[in-house]
């Protein structure tokens, strides 16, 4: 067997048709180096119990515990029987239930005192945390072969116990790694050899074997620092490759001009830039004036007037002879752009019409749902160079599209612009344009090494002069009802005061999603208190029209109203004549309603920390102070509300991002914003290895200007090859 094939051997060769295809479909291990790279999440050492106060709500969790005790209750007169035990490990304790015809067996070999391994998926019944149908397996009894084996395996050993599924136990899994872990020693190590021995990394086939079956301590922190270090460091190497080959491609230089449209519009400000905006500026002119593409990643707080900031560079581009285009996530949020460009330019943004400035230009809005004759005026607008100046969602990039000289592109993204959508669109440019991503959610530095590493970063952490501070409470609807009247009288008093307010609920509440809620409900555990499906929209404005905000002006947004009807209620909320916005989070990002003061969020626990917080960022906007109610329903004691907690316990968009990332694992962060690399971070904390990632970027970026295409380092090509593009190749499979 050659030394790549011993990895890329699939899994049912070795382990049977059965397990290989639990384990394809649950854990998406398909070959003998994914199950190499599934690693232990953490370690039993044998003699000593997990801390079972400390498990996850909601997740598939093994433990080691003794039973305490075990009862069979009947029910049902007699008709129904359940078994209740009751495990212990000194921190704490946990129950375990069983029903029908599953009580039998365990009811003959639970008994008080004995030890087992347990796995299964943490719920919650009358306040109590339990596993329901767990399966097990006896580590101290003599009974079965499966046990004895058990214990022999694990005796005096630390024991691993690997991220499982319902279908595959933890135990199961360690016996499949036995069964592959002779081709460890085939493994082909990536790192070039004077890197792993200046850096004193155990050799991958010895650190492979140390983290799956380690006889002490210190063989599992050295396989890890080895794991974690070529995590960060292959990763790194694919992202300086990328930066590498981007500063290789031609771009036309676009310097700025004098006496210009961006000097026009300077000169109209009615205020002065903050000292970031003027920094940043001064970044991004630097590097449009460069001949080779800008590829720069623009972040900052919600609110800290980044858009004023893309919008100079466009019109810095237009001076010097480009067209500048904006993609943005959505219609709503294109159209909202398009309305405060052409605000914010006034008749700069009319050139070429009549009562237009001289020094003008054209801005056009390109969205899929336009009408074909204004769509068609767009095409022509954008091809003959009529418009600087273009506003648009992916329609931009569709094969009709064509501009006459393409020089920047800004994304406005909450999420990663992939690289397939980067690639059409510099199609589009005589030479690939310039490109600016802007990210409304303020991302932790290692994030943005590791997620937008292939971008330069340019930071604003100030807020523009004249922002108000938002006030936020958690309202804990269930516990006490009377604090949700109170919202919303709180509401009324802003409306009184002359100002509006918006009402954020999950979901839309018409037929389409009725049948989403319905599936909500049917996938609620059935011991959880919460089984109603989210808030709707269309419920709760009916309600507060008729109830307790009666008398005043409420009004709908949603993402499936007509584009045309979306504008209406955005124009006429934001000229005043609407009190109370219901909506969904359509208006997360980019809604600048100044006399907006309070949000009322129903369903807050339903949102994710940086939601909330970039839908907060919509009030508080003028001079007057924001007010932002966080309604929910969640056990107090509960992860969702230490969440809402957290969210009202600070301002600091960075802060937050941090606490949403620790909560949420970087699997999520990774996954879809890794656009083209797989997520791959197995061992590695985005969050916790701060410095490994910052090392691993330096010897990265050293390495591919000494040798840009890894000519003389084969093995670590081959770990690229490995990592890069699973979806590329599914999608090429698909044909």
């Amino acid at each position: 067997m050659d030394r790549v094939s011993a990895f890329d051997e699939p899994l049912k060769k070795l382990l049977g048709g059965a397990t290989a295809k639990v384990m394809a479909e649950h854990l998406d291990l398909h070959t003998v180096g994914d199950l190499l790279h599934h690693y232990p999440r953490r370690y039993e050492e044998r003699g000593r119990l997990t801390a079972l106060t400390d498990l996850p709500l909601d997740e598939h969790v093994t433990v080691v515990a003794q039973v305490a005790d075990a009862r069979v209750l009947v029910f049902n007169n007699g008709r129904g029987k359940r078994l209740e035990v009751t495990l212990t490990d000194g921190s704490g304790r946990l129950q375990l239930v069983f029903f029908g015809h599953g009580v039998h067996k365990p009811h003959k070999e639970l008994l008080p005192g004995r030890r087992a391994m347990f796995a299964g998926k943490v719920s919650v019944f009358n306040r109590k945390m339990q596993l329901a149908h767990p399966t097990y397996q006896l580590l101290d009894s003599k009974d079965t072969d499966e046990a004895t084996e058990a214990v022999d395996a694990f005796a005096g050993r630390l024991l691993p116990i690997y991220p499982a599924c319902k279908q595959l136990d933890s135990w199961r899994i360690a016996k499949a790694v036995d069964t592959v872990l002779p081709s460890a020693r085939e493994a082909v190590d990536p790192l070039p050899p004077s890197l792993r021995e200046g850096r004193g990394f155990t050799a991958l086939p010895e650190a492979l074997l140390k983290v799956h079956r380690p006889q002490t301590k210190a063989d599992i922190a050295q396989a890890r620092d080895r794991l974690k270090w070529d995590e960060a460091f292959v990763l790194q190497v694919a992202l300086a490759r990328r930066r590498y080959a981007d500063t290789q491609l031609p771009a036309v230089a676009r310097r700025a001009v004098p006496g210009g449209l961006l000097d026009a519009f300077d000169a109209r400000l009615p205020f002065t830039l903050t000292d970031g905006q003027q920094n940043v500026s001064k970044e991004i002119f630097d590097d449009l004036a460069t001949e080779h593409p800008m590829h720069r990643l623009l972040q900052g707080e919600v609110g800290s007037g980044k858009t004023m900031v893309a919008l100079r560079a466009m019109l810095g581009v237009v001076d010097a002879g480009g067209q500048a285009a904006m993609l943005a996530p959505t219609e709503v949020l294109a159209q909202q752009h398009h309305r405060s460009i052409t605000e914010m330019m006034g008749d700069l943004a009319e050139g070429g019409m009549l009562g237009g400035s001289e020094q003008g230009t054209k801005v056009v809005l390109l969205t899929g749902s336009m009408g074909v004759a204004a769509r068609r005026q767009a095409l022509l607008d954008l091809v003959t160079g009529e418009a600087g100046i273009v506003i648009g969602t992916h329609a931009l990039i569709e094969d009709k599209v064509q501009f006459h000289d393409l020089g920047l592109v800004v994304v406005d993204e909450q999420h990663r612009f992939g690289v397939e959508q980067r690639d059409a669109l510099r199609s589009k440019g005589k030479q690939p344009p310039h490109l600016l991503v802007m990210t409304a959610t303020p991302i932790p530095r290692t994030v943005a090494m590791t997620v937008f590493g292939d971008l330069e970063t340019s930071v604003l952490d100030q807020l523009p002069a004249g922002r108000s501070p938002i006030a936020s409470h958690v309202v804990p609807a269930k516990d006490k009802p009377h604090f949700l009247s109170r919202a919303w009288e709180r509401v009324r008093e802003e409306v009184e005061n002359g100002h509006q307010a918006y009402v954020v609920c999950p979901r839309i509440g018409d037929d389409a999603d009725d049948e989403a809620g319905k599936k909500a409900k049917k996938k609620a555990p059935e011991d959880e208190g919460d089984k109603r499906p989210p808030l709707a929209v269309l419920e709760i404005a009916e309600q507060l029209a008729k109830g307790p905000l009666a008398g005043l002006r409420v009004e709908v947004l949603h993402g499936r109203m007509n584009p045309d009807d979306k504008d209406d209620v955005m124009r006429r909320f934001a000229a005043g004549e609407v009190d109370v916005l219901v909506a969904t989070t359509v208006i997360e990002v980019g809604v600048n309603v100044p006399n907006a003061t309070a949000m009322v969020i129903m369903d807050a626990d339903r949102f994710g920390v940086s939601q909330l917080h970039q839908l907060r960022g919509r009030v508080g906007r003028g001079s007057a102070p924001g007010l932002c109610l966080l309604v929910s329903e969640a056990h107090e004691a509960g992860p969702a509300r230490a969440r809402l907690s957290a969210v009202a316990a600070t301002l600091d968009g960075f802060e937050l991002s941090r606490i949403d990332l620790e909560q949420r694992r970087e699997g999520d962060v990774l996954g879809q914003a890794q656009s083209g690399v797989r997520s791959s971070l197995r061992m590695l904390t985005v969050i916790d290895d701060e410095e490994v990632i910052a090392a691993a970027r330096e010897e990265a970026v050293a390495i591919v200007a000494a040798d840009p295409e890894l000519e003389h380092l084969p093995e670590l090509r081959t770990a690229l090859d490995a990592l890069l593009d699973k979806e590329r190749e599914q999608y090429l499979d698909k044909g």
